[in-house]
């Protein structure tokens, strides 16, 4: 179960990254952090396929993809009360070092 939140954590991440990428400038952190999360992704993946069946591993992510890209989605359309949006994508950003620790410390656990 912990393989399947992290992956899931991890294309959430990626989904951010990206849109993060076009609208936001590229710092030197940001880069940091995708290096690290993509040394992770290398790390979960590489457990996915030696310790979970390949098509299972495959299925999984694809149907984790889409549902990532549909809540990032529905984050950048923005839940709006009286006109104001209540959480934009502009606060999502600011969990990016969080998303990044926890894939990080949860694909390292996987391999104790």
């Amino acid at each position: 179960m912990l393989f399947y939140s992290t992956l899931f954590l991890l294309f959430l991440y990626f989904k951010i990254a990206r849109i993060h990428k076009k609208e936001e400038k590229s710092t030197l952190v940001m880069n940091l952090q995708h290096i690290l999360v993509l040394l992770s992704a290398l790390s979960l993946f590489s457990y996915g396929f030696t310790h979970q069946s390949w098509y299972l591993v495959i299925l999984v992510s694809f149907v984790f993809f889409i549902i990532a890209a549909l809540l990032v989605t529905a984050v950048q359309l923005g839940v709006f009360i009286d006109g104001k949006p209540q959480f934009g994508i502009s606060k999502v950003y600011k969990f990016l070092p969080a998303l990044t620790l926890s894939i990080m410390a949860l694909s390292a656990i996987l391999w104790l």
